[in-house]
């Protein structure tokens, strides 16, 4: 599966737009790896644990908790504080992406 997506975020001179693909997807039984190509390469563990999901990004060291795959809103604030604005805007958009192809 690959999954192909686009990123935006305002900036002081409109919006700025981005593309971003998800050339991986493996369903570990507990949780699920993605590697995100974009303006950076990421790649995601994500799943779910009695108090919600979850994201972390090893080779960024860092991770968060996280709402629904398809509350962007939410998903995006929290990834944006651990990851930047760029590469959590990225992560966000393509777990939102990935929601409806892994039924989550």
């Amino acid at each position: 599966m690959q999954l192909s997506f686009e990123c935006q975020m305002k900036t002081d001179d409109g919006i700025e737009r981005w593309n971003g693909i998800i050339p991986r997807v493996v369903n570990h039984g507990s949780h699920f790896e993605i590697g995100i190509e974009s303006r950076s390469g990421i790649t995601v563990v994500f799943g779910k644990t009695s108090n919600g999901g979850f994201a972390c990004m090893p080779d960024y060291n860092t991770g968060c908790h996280l709402s629904n795959l398809k509350d962007k809103f939410w998903n995006t604030e929290k990834l944006t504080a651990v990851l930047g604005e760029v590469d959590g805007i990225t992560v966000a958009q393509a777990l939102y992406v990935l929601a409806d192809k892994l039924n989550l």
